[in-house]
């Protein structure tokens, strides 16, 4: 959520950064609703100061003036409730534009209206030239016999997969090496979260209620449940950057590192019909995410750092990739600046994203009242958030697929994901007849 106070003394300068965003604010609609509030709190604040004096009046006069005094009170609470009524009016609406405002993009963001206009910041690795015409991931899996996708169809419907056999394990390999590096190397604190949250944190980290179509709402069985709707979530980005909601951290205890596995729950709302076949975008599926809580005045060496971590399991795994720094009208809701990471695959012919780190600067924690304070007795301000994926394990299981094939069909196990494999370096085509 933007600074309020941002908005009542700069609202132009907001509606013009947030038109790099392809943002419309409604700049005149936003002035009239904020001088219609502090016109009546100015208001309230007389009324309630001339009912102060009133009721000391009252105290202090005589049985005949009382009942004047009195009548006099009660007219003006009267209009106190009605100008309440109308002031609390007033600011849920503006609290309804505050939550539906995306955060404001930093400076350094390149401009643009879509993906087309993403700026590539540098590449990294060799493509391959082979000898054969490489399978995308679906074929290549159908041709291992370790899917089952018609399975998956009939018990969940489309965009949900069944992985069989070595396929599975590699799958699984692949989740613990990327929970080893970032754990291990990178100093993050593993942590387990729940599945199901609150539809008050999502509405801390930006998903609600602008993007309510894209998730899954839980239905209460049987009596109760509380007006405190509950849903799967969408990324561990939420329950992670919910662990400081209401909390006052000391300085010296940041940053903060967390690591979370967990599957992701989407709608995919927004992308209906792209990517139906294969396993690129389902709506269930496998993501390690990384989480920094920083100062202020490191969060923007922090989005370097959260994205260099990423990269590092894609250099592992030696698969090329290139890292783009997202235009304003490609970037989302709440961050400030992102970087996407690209992963290669050979059997598309091109680029598809891995990996999203951003900087959600002060918008998430002003939502969470996520809170430090530098020493003691100094006045608590807001952190900066920061998320990214460390990866998308079913995308970096479609890289590996596409790019470690041979042309029988075999996959070939990289380097290092053998040991999280037992060793194994192939998972081979079933000959047939066996």
């Amino acid at each position: 959520m933007l600074d309020v106070q941002l908005l009542r003394k700069q609202p132009e300068m907001v509606a013009e950064r947030l038109a790099k965003k392809k943002h419309s604010f409604q700049l005149d609609v936003y002035l009239k609703k904020e001088a219609q509030r502090k016109s009546l709190q100015t208001e309230l604040e007389s009324l309630k100061s001339d009912m102060n004096r009133l009721a000391k009046a009252i105290a202090q006069a005589d049985k005949e003036d009382q009942a004047r005094l009195s009548s006099r009170a009660a007219e003006i609470k009267a209009r106190i409730k009605r100008h309440e009524t109308a002031f609390n009016k007033v600011v849920k609406s503006l609290n309804e534009i505050l939550m539906t405002t995306p955060n404001l993009p930093h400076d350094s963001v390149p401009a643009g209206d879509s993906s087309e206009d993403n700026v590539v910041i540098h590449n990294w690795g060799k493509t391959k030239s082979l000898p054969f015409r490489p399978l995308d991931h679906f074929d290549a899996a159908e041709k291992l016999g370790l899917t089952d996708n018609r399975a998956a169809s009939l018990m969940s419907g489309s965009r949900y997969m069944i992985l069989l056999g070595d396929l599975a394990k590699l799958h699984r390999a692949l989740a613990a090496f990327m929970m080893d590096v970032q754990t291990r190397e990178h100093g993050y604190q593993e942590v387990y979260v729940p599945y199901i949250v609150h539809e008050t944190a999502l509405e801390g980290t930006g998903q609600l209620p602008k993007f309510k179509d894209d998730l899954f709402a839980l239905k209460p069985v049987g009596k109760g449940g509380g007006a405190n709707e509950s849903y799967l979530i969408p990324t561990a980005e939420v329950p992670l950057s919910n662990l400081l909601r209401e909390k006052i951290i000391p300085a010296a205890e940041l940053p903060l590192k967390y690591v979370a596995q967990t599957p992701c729950f989407r709608s995919e709302a927004g992308n209906y019909g792209k990517d139906l076949r294969g396993i690129f975008r389902q709506h269930q599926f496998e993501k390690i995410e990384l989480v920094q809580i920083s100062k202020p005045e490191d969060s923007w060496q922090a989005l370097e750092e959260i994205t260099r971590h990423a990269e590092a399991v894609l250099q592992k795994l030696e698969l090329p990739y290139r890292v783009i720094s997202l235009c304003g009208g490609d970037l989302g809701f709440a961050s400030a600046k992102t970087y996407d990471l690209e992963v290669w695959l050979q059997g598309q012919g091109k680029y598809r994203e891995v990996s999203s780190c951003s900087n959600m600067s002060d918008f998430q924690a002003r939502r969470m009242q996520a809170r430090f304070r530098r020493s003691a007795g100094s006045k608590p301000e807001l952190v900066h958030t920061l998320n990214g994926s460390g990866l998308a394990v079913g995308r970096t299981l479609i890289a590996i697929l596409e790019n470690y094939q041979d042309a029988e069909g075999n996959i070939h196990v990289p380097p290092a994901l053998q040991p999280h494999m037992g060793g194994q370096k192939i998972i081979a085509v079933k000959k047939k007849g066996k």
